[in-house]
């Protein structure tokens, strides 16, 4: 069903995503490889990306349509609680700026794509690497059907309704993906950024002008939350500093396990490249701070919505002309394409290097894994698809929770390999299972709510469910390696 509300609008929304596919489409001629039938060129950019091209594809891949349609979105709905994505992000670079390019050389040596990669070759264990690989592959299916979920908030406020136009946007994205591979997401996170940039500080100089000013802003705010009760307001209540506290932590230790970003860091072309990342990506964490900030205002423009999702879109339609706010969705829009694309071949790499080689066809040739790959994207984008067409945007949204808990149980595997071989497969093996029934058990329990409370000694402790999973995961792991030790003094490998 077609209904515009602004042909303006509309129009300034078309021609930009009309930009971003003609450069997905030429991006395979940027920074040309000799030869383009390899997973290490089409899945990693042949490894080639430096500072500039990293930062924006990091930045790209790690805040999405859905960042800057549901941290608003959670601000509008409960206040200051909302606000813990910034301290996960405030936490995750200085981890990125340890670990990772320790991670990178290890990859860069011995040639891997994929972290199920590494962790073979740091432990020479085909469970272990499986079990990693379908952790990453089902974590990151929900995540990809959230980014439709930002994109179809923005067409649904321009009067698109239904699935088609999602469909056809989805289908042009697999088609340039297939084509190019990472550089096609590399090259359009350029416009992608500059774009969201723009949108948000012209929105936090030119809306509080509209409304009297950030006191007034916050003032509006205040008067609802009040009114609402309940742990909403512009202060954290004391019984939510735990949770809050553990959900940032949690969610960064999480945040680069997931194939997308990993993928972003194997395609950088040196360690120091993504040093120099770790030191400039903070200025994504203001940007979401600036970002959250629109949930307030809302309120005090207000807004009224039936589902929080909406707020941002009707926002910029309430309090600007057709114009911006199309150029504005058009933002919105490309910054679901470019991490549903790298979480598509981050998926596909998986897939090809510890699924079907590793199990299928251990003879498949180079050009024959860059073949699986692309087919393999393309199935992943369809069944995110899928997601959004026949279940619930909820279930997507409660999936993309289990995700995250999910992910986190990889880590042990992955990171602490890095630093100590003291560990051994079948104790991480024996860490990852009880992690990942233990947490999805309880998070079930609770009705897919992100934290559990935990009664000691009388007292209630309300911690993030992922964080809950990791801490048994790694002292199943201990108790398991330090029994393996004791019994077998040689090294269990498989």
């Amino acid at each position: 069903m077609i209904a515009v509300r602004d042909w303006a609008e509309l129009s300034v929304f078309l021609v930009f995503f009309a930009l971003v596919t003609i450069m997905g489409f030429v991006a395979s001629r940027w920074k040309k490889a000799d030869n383009h039938a390899k997973l290490d060129e089409w899945g990693l950019g042949g490894r080639q990306f430096g500072v500039w091209i990293t930062w924006f594809l990091v930045g790209g891949d790690f805040y999405t349509a859905y960042t800057v349609i549901a941290v608003p979105a959670l601000v509008y709905a409960v206040g200051a609680y909302g606000f813990f994505a910034l301290p996960y992000t405030i936490v995750v670079y200085p981890f990125i700026f340890l670990v990772m390019p320790r991670l990178w050389k290890v990859a860069h040596a011995a040639g891997h794509v994929t972290a199920a990669d590494v962790v073979h070759g740091t432990y020479n264990n085909r469970w272990l690497e499986l079990a990693v690989a379908l952790t990453g592959l089902v974590a990151t299916m929900p995540y990809i059907a959230l980014q439709l979920v930002g994109m179809q908030a923005v067409i649904g406020a321009m009067g698109l309704k239904g699935e088609l136009p999602i469909i056809v946007a989805f289908l042009i994205l697999a088609l340039y993906t297939y084509s190019a591979g990472l550089r096609a997401p590399a090259l359009i996170a350029f416009v992608k950024d500059v774009m969201i940039y723009i949108v948000v500080i012209v929105a936090v100089v030119v809306v509080p002008m509209h409304l009297g000013g950030y006191g007034a802003v916050f003032s509006a705010a205040d008067a609802v939350y009040a009114a609402k009760g309940g742990n909403t307001g512009l202060v954290l209540k004391d019984a939510q500093m735990l949770p809050y506290a553990t959900l940032a932590l949690g969610s960064a230790l999480a945040a680069f396990m997931y194939p997308h970003t990993l993928t972003g860091i194997f395609a950088a072309k040196s360690a120091n490249t993504i040093r120099s990342n770790a030191v400039l990506l903070p200025a994504y964490t203001v940007l979401l701070g600036l970002i959250a900030l629109l949930g307030y205002m809302a309120h005090a423009a207000g807004v009224k919505v039936t589902s929080p999702t909406d707020v941002v879109p009707v926002l910029f339609q309430t309090l600007f002309s057709g114009w911006f706010s199309g150029f504005a969705f058009a933002a919105i829009g490309i910054g679901a394409l470019v991490p549903a694309a790298v979480m598509s071949i981050g998926a596909s790499n998986l897939f090809t290097r510890n699924v079907w080689k590793a199990y299928v066809n251990p003879q498949v040739t180079e050009a024959g894994e860059a073949q699986v790959a692309k087919i393999v994207s393309l199935v992943v984008k369809v069944g995110a698809l899928a997601c959004i067409v026949f279940m619930p945007t909820k279930f997507a949204i409660d999936l993309q929770l289990l995700g995250g808990l999910w992910i986190l149980q990889t880590f042990p595997s992955l990171v602490f390999g890095l630093f100590t071989r003291w560990f051994r497969a079948p104790a991480l093996l024996a860490g990852w299972l009880v992690g990942i029934v233990g947490g999805t058990t309880v998070a079930f329990a609770d009705g897919l709510v992100p934290v559990h409370t935990l009664v000691i000694g009388g007292q209630n402790y309300t911690i993030y469910v992922g964080l809950l999973a990791f801490a048994a995961n790694v002292i199943v792991a201990v108790v398991v390696n330090a029994l393996l030790a004791a019994t077998s003094p040689k090294r269990v490998t498989a």
